[in-house]
């Protein structure tokens, strides 16, 4: 895709449009690099942000077990043969 460079003030810049800011899930800020010649733009969004919260709490209410637990995990091999 072709965009044009736009006079800013006293920079220059870019319009992005507005299917590809959500698709790239660009909120207010990202993050910008220069490799090799080349503008890299990324989302600051972390996709696993607030997993950590939501494990403690699942931790502390005991909705943290095994739904599986009593199925079958390993082979007579894997306790035997196998070595780190």
């Amino acid at each position: 895709m072709k965009v044009a460079i736009v006079r800013i003030g006293n920079s220059k810049g870019i319009r992005l449009p507005k299917a590809v800011l959500e698709q790239c899930h660009f909120g207010e800020e990202a993050d910008l690099d220069v490799r090799e010649g080349q503008v890299v733009i990324r989302s600051v969004r972390q996709p696993r942000s607030g997993w950590e919260t939501a494990f403690a709490a699942m931790r502390e209410a005991g909705d943290d077990i095994l739904l599986d637990a009593d199925a079958h995990t390993g082979t007579a091999w894997d306790g035997t043969e196998w070595r780190w």
